[in-house]
Protein backbone atom coordinates (compact mmCIF):
# COMPACT_ATOMS: atom_id res chain seq x y z
CA UNK A 1 0.00 0.00 0.00
CA UNK A 2 1.32 3.65 -1.23
CA UNK A 3 0.34 6.40 0.82
CA UNK A 4 0.13 10.13 -0.67
CA UNK A 5 0.57 12.91 1.45
CA UNK A 6 -0.40 16.03 0.34
CA UNK A 7 0.98 18.94 2.22
CA UNK A 8 0.52 22.76 2.20
CA UNK A 9 3.11 24.81 0.22
CA UNK A 10 5.77 26.88 2.22
CA UNK A 11 4.92 29.64 0.74
CA UNK A 12 1.86 29.66 0.05
CA UNK A 13 -0.93 28.58 -2.88
CA UNK A 14 0.51 29.50 -5.81
CA UNK A 15 -3.06 29.12 -8.15
CA UNK A 16 -4.16 32.66 -6.38
CA UNK A 17 -1.38 34.40 -9.25
CA UNK A 18 -3.02 32.09 -11.81
CA UNK A 19 -6.58 33.48 -10.95
CA UNK A 20 -5.93 37.08 -10.17
CA UNK A 21 -3.99 37.11 -13.74
CA UNK A 22 -6.60 35.77 -15.71
CA UNK A 23 -9.45 38.14 -13.86
CA UNK A 24 -7.07 41.10 -15.07
CA UNK A 25 -6.26 39.64 -18.28
CA UNK A 26 -9.98 38.65 -18.75
CA UNK A 27 -11.13 42.21 -18.38
CA UNK A 28 -8.86 44.44 -20.17
CA UNK A 29 -7.97 47.89 -18.68
CA UNK A 30 -11.42 49.52 -19.46
CA UNK A 31 -13.24 46.69 -17.51
CA UNK A 32 -11.07 46.82 -14.38
CA UNK A 33 -11.68 50.57 -14.41
CA UNK A 34 -15.48 49.77 -15.13
CA UNK A 35 -15.43 47.20 -12.01
CA UNK A 36 -13.29 49.34 -9.84
CA UNK A 37 -15.75 52.22 -10.07
CA UNK A 38 -18.38 49.75 -9.77
CA UNK A 39 -17.40 48.16 -6.44
CA UNK A 40 -16.61 51.56 -4.95
CA UNK A 41 -20.23 53.02 -5.72
CA UNK A 42 -22.33 49.84 -4.32
CA UNK A 43 -20.11 49.96 -1.24
CA UNK A 44 -21.12 54.18 -1.11
CA UNK A 45 -24.93 53.40 -1.79
CA UNK A 46 -24.49 50.61 0.95
CA UNK A 47 -22.83 53.23 3.42
CA UNK A 48 -25.09 56.24 2.55
CA UNK A 49 -28.13 54.17 3.29
CA UNK A 50 -26.75 53.00 6.88
CA UNK A 51 -24.78 55.55 8.24
CA UNK A 52 -27.87 56.95 9.90
CA UNK A 53 -28.61 53.32 11.60
CA UNK A 54 -25.58 51.41 12.18
CA UNK A 55 -23.19 54.16 11.51
CA UNK A 56 -20.21 53.94 9.44
CA UNK A 57 -16.93 53.86 11.53
CA UNK A 58 -14.13 55.33 8.73
CA UNK A 59 -14.84 57.67 5.64
CA UNK A 60 -13.03 60.22 4.04
CA UNK A 61 -12.98 63.52 3.93
CA UNK A 62 -16.30 63.79 1.75
CA UNK A 63 -18.22 61.21 3.67
CA UNK A 64 -17.04 58.48 1.14
CA UNK A 65 -15.58 55.03 1.80
CA UNK A 66 -13.60 53.24 -0.67
CA UNK A 67 -15.01 49.86 -1.88
CA UNK A 68 -15.80 48.04 1.51
CA UNK A 69 -17.53 49.51 4.63
CA UNK A 70 -17.31 49.29 8.18
CA UNK A 71 -20.71 48.94 10.37
CA UNK A 72 -20.16 50.34 13.79
CA UNK A 73 -21.73 47.54 16.40
CA UNK A 74 -20.36 48.84 19.96
CA UNK A 75 -22.54 51.47 20.38
CA UNK A 76 -25.44 48.86 19.66
CA UNK A 77 -23.98 46.66 22.15
CA UNK A 78 -23.44 49.56 24.87
CA UNK A 79 -27.53 50.42 24.04
CA UNK A 80 -28.94 47.09 23.92
CA UNK A 81 -26.80 43.88 24.41
CA UNK A 82 -26.76 42.79 21.17
CA UNK A 83 -23.14 42.62 19.59
CA UNK A 84 -21.47 42.16 16.21
CA UNK A 85 -21.38 38.37 16.42
CA UNK A 86 -25.48 38.52 17.24
CA UNK A 87 -26.15 40.44 14.15
CA UNK A 88 -23.76 37.99 12.46
CA UNK A 89 -25.97 34.92 13.16
CA UNK A 90 -29.32 36.41 12.26
CA UNK A 91 -27.93 37.15 8.88
CA UNK A 92 -28.03 33.49 8.19
CA UNK A 93 -31.75 33.77 9.31
CA UNK A 94 -32.39 35.10 5.91
CA UNK A 95 -30.18 33.31 3.77
CA UNK A 96 -26.86 35.31 3.83
CA UNK A 97 -23.31 34.76 4.84
CA UNK A 98 -22.08 36.93 7.61
CA UNK A 99 -19.67 39.75 6.54
CA UNK A 100 -16.55 39.93 8.13
CA UNK A 101 -16.32 39.90 11.32
CA UNK A 102 -14.43 42.34 14.04
CA UNK A 103 -11.57 42.78 11.44
CA UNK A 104 -10.06 45.61 10.77
CA UNK A 105 -12.16 47.16 13.95
CA UNK A 106 -13.10 44.66 16.92
CA UNK A 107 -16.98 45.26 17.65
CA UNK A 108 -17.49 46.28 13.60
CA UNK A 109 -19.21 44.29 10.61
CA UNK A 110 -17.55 44.80 7.45
CA UNK A 111 -18.74 44.98 4.16
CA UNK A 112 -17.46 44.62 1.08
CA UNK A 113 -20.12 44.64 -1.80
CA UNK A 114 -17.89 43.60 -4.94
CA UNK A 115 -18.80 44.72 -8.47
CA UNK A 116 -21.18 41.82 -9.02
CA UNK A 117 -23.73 42.57 -6.68
CA UNK A 118 -26.95 44.37 -8.86
CA UNK A 119 -28.61 47.46 -7.40
CA UNK A 120 -31.77 45.08 -6.82
CA UNK A 121 -29.43 42.70 -4.74
CA UNK A 122 -28.16 45.83 -2.63
CA UNK A 123 -31.93 46.90 -2.02
CA UNK A 124 -32.47 43.27 -0.65
CA UNK A 125 -29.63 42.98 1.37
CA UNK A 126 -30.81 46.63 2.62
CA UNK A 127 -34.14 45.75 3.73
CA UNK A 128 -32.74 42.49 5.57
CA UNK A 129 -30.52 45.04 7.44
CA UNK A 130 -33.14 47.58 8.58
CA UNK A 131 -35.10 44.64 9.47
CA UNK A 132 -32.47 43.31 11.70
CA UNK A 133 -32.00 47.06 13.22
CA UNK A 134 -35.89 46.90 13.73
CA UNK A 135 -35.54 44.12 15.76
CA UNK A 136 -32.40 45.37 17.64
CA UNK A 137 -34.69 48.64 18.47
CA UNK A 138 -37.23 46.02 20.01
CA UNK A 139 -34.80 44.79 22.27
CA UNK A 140 -33.39 48.41 23.39
CA UNK A 141 -36.87 49.82 23.72
CA UNK A 142 -37.94 47.01 25.90
CA UNK A 143 -40.45 45.93 23.65
CA UNK A 144 -38.18 42.89 23.20
CA UNK A 145 -36.49 40.38 25.82
CA UNK A 146 -32.47 41.26 26.50
CA UNK A 147 -32.27 37.80 27.14
CA UNK A 148 -34.46 35.59 24.72
CA UNK A 149 -34.68 37.88 21.48
CA UNK A 150 -34.27 36.72 18.20
CA UNK A 151 -30.98 38.02 17.83
CA UNK A 152 -29.42 36.10 20.55
CA UNK A 153 -30.66 33.51 19.35
CA UNK A 154 -30.09 32.88 15.94
CA UNK A 155 -29.36 31.20 13.81
CA UNK A 156 -32.65 29.41 13.64
CA UNK A 157 -32.45 25.66 12.03
CA UNK A 158 -35.59 24.08 10.68
CA UNK A 159 -35.46 21.34 12.91
CA UNK A 160 -35.88 24.05 15.98
CA UNK A 161 -38.64 25.99 14.00
CA UNK A 162 -40.70 22.93 13.47
CA UNK A 163 -40.00 21.07 16.36
CA UNK A 164 -43.41 20.07 18.67
CA UNK A 165 -41.50 22.49 21.54
CA UNK A 166 -40.79 25.85 21.29
CA UNK A 167 -39.41 27.67 24.49
CA UNK A 168 -39.20 31.53 23.09
CA UNK A 169 -41.03 34.32 24.03
CA UNK A 170 -41.17 35.45 19.85
CA UNK A 171 -42.92 33.32 17.45
CA UNK A 172 -41.87 31.13 14.83
CA UNK A 173 -42.80 32.94 12.11
CA UNK A 174 -40.94 35.96 13.91
CA UNK A 175 -37.80 33.50 13.88
CA UNK A 176 -38.13 32.51 10.22
CA UNK A 177 -40.32 34.35 8.16
CA UNK A 178 -38.95 38.02 9.31
CA UNK A 179 -39.60 39.18 5.93
CA UNK A 180 -42.50 38.13 3.62
CA UNK A 181 -40.15 37.14 0.40
CA UNK A 182 -38.76 34.20 2.55
CA UNK A 183 -41.55 32.48 2.04
CA UNK A 184 -40.55 31.96 -1.50
CA UNK A 185 -36.70 31.39 -1.44
CA UNK A 186 -36.04 29.91 2.89
CA UNK A 187 -32.51 28.73 3.08
CA UNK A 188 -32.49 26.84 6.37
CA UNK A 189 -29.27 26.87 7.94
CA UNK A 190 -28.36 23.39 9.21
CA UNK A 191 -27.57 23.69 13.04
CA UNK A 192 -28.15 25.92 15.20
CA UNK A 193 -25.95 28.75 17.18
CA UNK A 194 -22.50 27.32 18.18
CA UNK A 195 -20.02 27.80 20.84
CA UNK A 196 -17.34 30.31 18.63
CA UNK A 197 -15.21 30.69 21.90
CA UNK A 198 -15.35 27.06 22.92
CA UNK A 199 -14.43 25.78 18.97
CA UNK A 200 -11.81 28.02 19.10
CA UNK A 201 -9.59 26.46 22.42
CA UNK A 202 -10.88 22.95 21.92
CA UNK A 203 -9.01 21.06 19.48
CA UNK A 204 -11.48 18.60 17.97
CA UNK A 205 -9.17 15.93 15.85
CA UNK A 206 -10.64 14.83 12.69
CA UNK A 207 -9.78 12.42 9.91
CA UNK A 208 -7.77 14.41 7.52
CA UNK A 209 -9.74 14.03 3.95
CA UNK A 210 -6.09 14.99 2.33
CA UNK A 211 -4.81 11.31 2.21
CA UNK A 212 -5.11 8.97 -0.97
CA UNK A 213 -4.33 5.25 -0.51
CA UNK A 214 -3.84 3.02 -3.31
Amino acid sequence: MKRIQFQQPPFGSAGILSITYGYIRLLGESGLKQATETAILNANYLATKLKDTYGIVYTGTTGRVGHELILECRKIKERSGIDEGDIAKRLMDFGYHAPTLSFPVHGTLMIEPTESESKAELDRFLEVLSCIWKEIKEVEDGIASKEDNVLKNAPHPEYEVTADYWNHTYSRSKAAYPLEWLHDCKFWINVARVDNAYGDRNLIPTLCSCQIFN
